[in-house]
């Protein structure tokens, strides 16, 4: 395993996609200490920021509040990477395989673009969760993002495939003009699905929805038990039960298609 331990706060966002099982899994220990990262125009060494130890593995350690540095795993196909602290901006961007777990909060833009590999955040996130960047069509599509905390704006923004799961509650626009995939959300504020085209958001609190949603019908999709299932694997847990409730079924949205679907839980009420 590669430990990596973070000396101090860089004052200027740190760009650091060369922290990736990819880039160390043959390097040996002189090498990873050379890797070059660079803050702000500059061009710097790993070590003038961590402390370095272990060589040639795909099991990365990172050890720190490194809120302040950006781009981490960005790409990676393969390995794991646990942060144990804060993560900065662009975790897991454009990553395509292998497991990303921070056990505290993490910045706008976690597995932007990502098609494979799996994330972790045990606290909250930002906004962009599984986005697409400005200018490009598509996000996320593949993958799995669980957030155990709560989220900012536009998570799954142009998704087309994967699952974002989030315990607590998000912020507008989840599911902004999305293609595809599923949002699983604690609650959420303004404009879910927003544009939506196609895809499945589901919330597990009422939500206020617009009103290019129409309501269909209450059920509970057979769909969901294989969510369950797997979800449960990862310490996620969502109603599926029939005796426990069942699901109000919202089509749209109406201002571009009716393809997409919201789905909100209602409990059973007790008797």
């Amino acid at each position: 395993m590669i430990t990596l331990t973070l000396k101090e706060q860089p004052r200027v966002p740190l760009e650091a996609e060369a922290i990736s099982p990819d880039v160390m899994a043959k390097l040996r220990h002189d090498e990873i200490r050379a890797v070059p990262m660079f803050l702000g125009k500059r061009q710097r060494r790993l070590d003038d920021f961590f402390e370095v130890e272990g060589e040639a593995s795909e099991d990365l350690e990172i050890r720190g509040d490194v809120g302040k540095v950006k781009w981490i795993g960005r790409g990676m196909t393969r390995g794991r990477i646990r942060v144990a602290g804060n993560a900065g901006m662009h975790l897991g961007a454009y990553m395509k395989g292998g497991t990303i777990d921070v056990s505290g909060n993490a910045a706008d833009w976690v597995g932007g673009e990502m098609s494979g590999g799996l994330i972790r955040i045990g606290g909250n996130a930002g906004g962009q969760v599984g986005a697409a960047y400005r200018g490009s069509l598509t996000g996320m599509q593949g993958g799995t993002i669980l957030i155990e905390g709560s989220a900012g704006l536009e998570v799954g923004m142009r998704m087309k495939r994967g699952i974002i799961a989030v315990k607590g509650s998000v912020r507008d626009f989840p599911g902004l003009q999305m293609k595809g995939g599923t949002i699983i959300l604690g609650g959420a504020e303004l404009r879910t699905g927003a544009w939506m085209i196609r895809g499945t958001i589901l919330s597990l609190r009422p939500i206020p929805l617009l009103p290019t949603f129409a309501y269909n019908c209450n059920y509970n999709p057979s769909f969901l038990r294989l969510y369950a299932k797997h979800l449960q694997i990862q310490g996620f847990s969502i109603p599926h039960e029939e005796g426990d409730g069942a699901y109000l079924l919202y089509s749209g949205d109406a201002a571009v298609s009716q393809k997409g679907e919201i789905l909100i839980w209602q409990p059973r009420a007790s008797s």
